[in-house]
């Protein structure tokens, strides 16, 4: 069967009120600097985020390959390195300080420039106006000051990889009291103050753009738009963005308060501090670096399903149109989401269980965590009966929305062990939390990703991307992401620290050597086709199949009944009214039935 289908377009029909004589939707002509560069346009937002976060991410998996050559290669020189690095590499060999810069800064990159404005940047702003139904955000001009505060946030960040100490070194968390004396190490120099400035402009970036997100989706859906007919993909943005809202001013207030400790004399964070040799006691009593974790930590988790939500929203709304069938449990999976929600505030302390919280209090963290996998368990559960029994069609994104379910389960079942405290004793910083962390967030969120890429490219730029190099990026990624991460179980649960910068003077952990080297060639390998997707994204930007029809997958939500290249205010003439939920597929023996189409007679209203 083909993976397209062949919709012939309604004509739209035209308003007097809402067409200027110029054609646009009471917008001015725009100049090349207003509609590319400080556009107010969601789509064209849209854009800048999808190819900065790109350009971040290429970044991020560049430096995982620098370090995983160290972990894999731990006696070998490469001289391309010192060529590359300069100092950072002297020999061919990356320096001790340098290899915790590279680990930092890819947590960092990974964690929120890519998965986080990256993910919910990209497709918050293209999707809600689309999908609801009106012209552009409640706010265009807090849009685009969203981006350009998250470009800022990423000037400020890439400065510190080219300063004389180098860039923050203290781990994506910057625990103090490393992070907080610069005198400390290189990384906590001048390259933390910048990392803790382009935090601060990045959480900006994100209040202003979840502030947006939200006043949009409550008061600017079309006619017939009530809440249980929106999306999953809204109802997910939606939550998303509550979750951000709530947490990332925590986060600010605990950066403020680090930046107070390194330069106004404060102690929020330290207390009886000796260096140096001479065991010199520092003035700062009364502090506590535990305050730290908590403030960190309780944005720290809610962060995890920042990233996750919108990937779960991206891929029930591709696997239900690429099955063919209605997603099950719609009711459920908004109420898993809602649940989930609510109980991301509550379990921020299950990072904490080593840090000598009370036992009492660490049990009731251990219940909180355990019961956030019901909802989660309920969304998978739903995404296996969704793809029982359809008509199945393997587009790109349908298999990255499959991979994504294979990999929330596989990865979400090891985070069983790490929520129980007496277990996550034992396996806390470990191999063990790495491999549980970026199967279940980092690789799953991605997959997530790649499924809304592959599936809204043709009406994010009016082309297609290549399928043979997109199902080469598929299995690629999905075996490579197995083969990296799952064997960092077994070294975990062996105890093998996390971090390290070399295993070779532990004779217990020489016994991984081997195993360390196949994972960074694989590595190698997976970073490599991933740069074979940015290939064929850009050159499908402007080298690939045109899109012909308005509808190519056909699915019932409102995006796919705008014009294939979709000016600014989306729809020529009046908002399409919407009279039913956006899951009416095979039904009454019809493929498919837009929202758009009034209810008939004989049919139940959602």
């Amino acid at each position: 069967m083909s993976n397209e289908t062949v919709i012939h377009s309604l004509p739209d029909t035209a308003s007097t009120h809402d067409i200027e004589p110029d054609g646009h939707h009471g917008h001015h002509k725009e100049s090349f600097i207003t509609k590319y560069i400080f556009s107010q346009d969601h789509k064209m937002i849209c854009k800048q985020f999808l190819i900065t976060g790109m350009i971040w991410a290429i970044i991020g998996g560049l430096f995982s390959v620098l370090f995983r050559l160290q972990l894999g290669y731990p006696d070998q020189t490469f001289p391309f390195l010192e060529d590359f690095l300069g100092k950072w590499a002297k020999g061919g060999r990356i320096e001790p300080e340098f290899y915790y810069a590279l680990v930092t800064m890819h947590g960092t990159i990974l964690v929120f420039f890519v998965l986080t404005q990256g993910l919910s940047g990209t497709f918050a702003n293209f999707l809600i106006p689309l999908q609801v139904g009106a012209r552009d955000m409640a706010s265009p001009f807090m849009n685009m000051l969203s981006y350009w505060f998250f470009f800022a946030s990423s000037v400020v960040l890439l400065s510190s990889m080219f300063i004389e100490t180098g860039p923050a070194s203290g781990g994506w968390t910057s625990y103090p009291p490393l992070s907080a004396l610069g005198d400390a190490s290189l990384g906590s120099n001048t390259g933390m103050d910048l990392w803790l400035i382009g935090m601060a402009l990045f959480v900006v970036s994100s209040l202003l753009g979840g502030l947006n997100y939200i006043a949009t989706i409550l008061n600017m859906r079309t006619k017939g738009m009530s809440m249980t007919r929106v999306p999953l993909t809204i109802w997910a943005i939606f939550f998303t963005a509550i979750l951000g809202v709530l947490s990332f001013p925590v986060l600010l207030s605990g950066f403020i308060l680090l930046l107070f400790d390194r330069h106004a004399g404060t102690s929020f964070y330290l207390s009886d501090i000796y260096i140096g040799s001479t065991f010199k006691a520092l003035p700062n009593e009364g502090g506590s670096a535990i305050l730290y974790q908590h403030l960190f930590w309780f944005l720290g988790h809610p962060e995890v399903y920042i990233i996750i939500l919108p990937a779960m929203g991206l891929v029930s709304e591709v696997m239900s149109v690429n099955a063919r069938k209605p997603i099950f449990g719609y009711m459920a999976m908004v109420g898993s989401l809602f649940a989930i929600t609510v109980l991301a505030f509550l379990v921020w302390a299950h990072h904490m269980f080593v840090s000598g919280l009370n036992p009492f209090l660490g049990s009731v963290f251990v219940l909180l965590t355990l019961l956030i996998a019901v909802p989660s368990a309920i969304k998978v559960f739903n995404w296996l009966t969704t793809l029982w029994r359809g008509n199945l069609r393997f587009t790109p994104g349908m298999l990255f929305a499959i991979g994504f379910v294979s990999m929330f389960i596989s990865g979400g079942l090891t985070g069983i062990f790490l929520g129980n405290s007496t277990i996550d004793l034992h396996l806390h910083d470990t191999y063990f939390v790495v491999a549980h962390f970026h199967i279940v967030m980092g690789v799953s969120a991605f997959f997530g990703m790649f499924a809304g890429i592959y599936h809204w490219f043709p009406k994010m730029f009016g082309r297609y991307l290549n399928n043979t190099m997109a199902y080469i990026h598929f299995w690629v990624t999905l075996a490579g992401a197995y083969l990296i991460f799952w064997p960092m179980h077994y070294e975990g649960l062996a105890g093998m620290p996390r971090r390290y910068y070399d295993f070779s003077p532990w004779v217990s952990f020489n016994n991984f050597q081997g195993l360390n080297r196949f994972i960074s060639i694989v590595s190698i390998i997976v970073f490599a086709v991933q740069l074979l997707f940015v290939f064929n994204f850009f050159y499908s930007v402007f080298k690939g199949r045109k899109v012909k029809t308005q509808n190519p997958w056909g699915a019932n939500t409102l995006e796919w009944t705008t014009p294939i290249n979709p000016g600014h205010g989306n729809w020529v003439g009046e908002i399409p009214e919407v009279h039913r939920w956006a899951y009416d597929y095979g039904k009454e023996g019809r493929e498919f039935v837009p929202q758009t189409e009034p209810v008939g007679a004989n049919e139940q209203k959602h």
